[in-house]
C-alpha cells in the first residue's frame, strides 16, 4: 500500500548507464559521454605518430566507437547529437592523416 507516500519529480535518473530526462532531450546523456569521447580523440592524436592506420583503427573501435555506439538508438536524434558527430569526423581524420576543414566522408566506409 502506497498511502501517505510521496512521489518526487526529478528531472534525470541513471539506469544502465543510460542518463534519462523528464523532457527526453538526450542532452545529458550525451554530456556525460562527451568527455570520455574527447579524451579518446585526444589520445588518438598521441599515439598517431607510433601506430599503422590498422592499428589505430583498433584503438579506435575499442576507445571511441564502443562509448560512443552504446545508447545509440536513443539519442541518435536528438539535435545534441551533431557535437558527438563532429568528434567522429575529427577522430577519423586523425586515423587517415587529412585537414582538419578536408571531406572525411569517404572515409567513414572504409
Amino acid at each position: 500500500m502506497h498511502e501517505n507516500r510521496k512521489i518526487t519529480n526529478v528531472y534525470s535518473t541513471k539506469f544502465l548507464g543510460l542518463m534519462l530526462e523528464n523532457t527526453l532531450s538526450w542532452k545529458t546523456n550525451i554530456d556525460t559521454i562527451l568527455p570520455k569521447l574527447s579524451s579518446a580523440s585526444f589520445a588518438m592524436r598521441v599515439i598517431k605518430p607510433f601506430l599503422f592506420q590498422d592499428s589505430l583503427k583498433m584503438v579506435y573501435y575499442s576507445y571511441f566507437h564502443s562509448v560512443m555506439t552504446y545508447r545509440l538508438i536513443f539519442w541518435v536524434n536528438s539535435h545534441h547529437s551533431n557535437i558527438i558527430f563532429r568528434l567522429q569526423k575529427r577522430i577519423i581524420r586523425i586515423i587517415v592523416g587529412i585537414k582538419g576543414r578536408d571531406s572525411c566522408r569517404e572515409h567513414f566506409k572504409k
